[in-house]
């Protein structure tokens, strides 16, 4: 499944529904919560053992965030890598 999150702040309830397997990308300003320093590491640290977290790489640079600012091992990627995701995955839910 594919999930896409928009939601500013994100819940933990939204996490707690990813499963194993999943791939999450973090969309608009649901990108400024993954950030290293930020509330969510350690879930989102979790997540990473079994899990593809993304950020699309339009939003971080609008946004001013650089690579090194997110958790370690979210991937940037960009529209065509979001296409990608989509096509790949059957089921998609998202998070607004």
């Amino acid at each position: 499944m594919l999930h896409l999150v928009f939601q500013s702040p994100i819940e933990t309830a939204i996490l707690e529904r990813i499963e194993a397997g999943d791939v999450v990308v973090f969309l608009e300003n649901a990108v400024l919560r993954v950030l290293r320093n930020g509330l969510l590491n350690e879930s989102l640290t979790q997540l990473l053992s079994t899990n593809r977290l993304c950020v699309l790489s339009e939003d971080v640079i609008v946004r001013g965030i650089a690579a090194d600012e997110l958790v370690e091992g979210i991937d940037i990627i960009d529209y065509a890598g979001l296409v990608e995701l989509t096509v790949n995955n059957r089921v998609i839910q998202s998070w607004a």
